[in-house]
């Protein structure tokens, strides 16, 4: 499997957190996004230059595992990891720490497709913008 990565460090904001000062569950899909966009930013891939490409790319599948609390105030880092695929998806994997205790807070992943932003049909096959923009890369193979 080859893959792309990098580490996103975040604060926790107060108006993340419930009652009880925890992060709110579902602010983690948030976090995902912010991940996503730093991702884009980092390696040439954002939202923007997709839909210039004639293209959207809504998320079809997401999964998320909690494992740990993180309360407000707290540092956490998001490590993203693009999956090199063969179908026409983009699949990123996540883990969120707590960057004092490095404890796994939560784990997840978000599957991707690409629309045609004419038609909304559905691409079976990678766009060639994408094709290209893979073979650029410098991937790193992992078990």
């Amino acid at each position: 499997m080859k893959t792309l990565s990098f580490t996103l460090p975040l604060s926790v904001r107060f108006s993340e957190t419930d009652a009880m000062g925890v992060i709110w569950h579902g602010n983690y899909l948030k976090y995902f996004e912010d991940a996503r966009e730093e991702f884009g930013k980092r390696y040439n891939l954002e939202y923007i230059s997709i839909h210039q490409q004639g293209y959207f790319v809504p998320i079809v599948k997401s999964e998320i595992e909690h494992k740990a609390s993180v309360y407000y105030g707290e540092e956490i880092e998001i490590f993203i990891e693009l999956i090199q695929l063969k179908s026409a998806k983009i699949l990123f994997n996540y883990k969120v720490y707590s960057k004092s205790t490095r404890i796994l807070v939560a784990q997840g992943s978000t599957t991707q497709v690409f629309l045609d932003k004419t038609t909304r049909t559905l691409e079976l096959n990678k766009p060639d913008f994408y094709t290209l923009w893979e073979k650029e890369q410098t991937w790193i193979e992992r078990e």
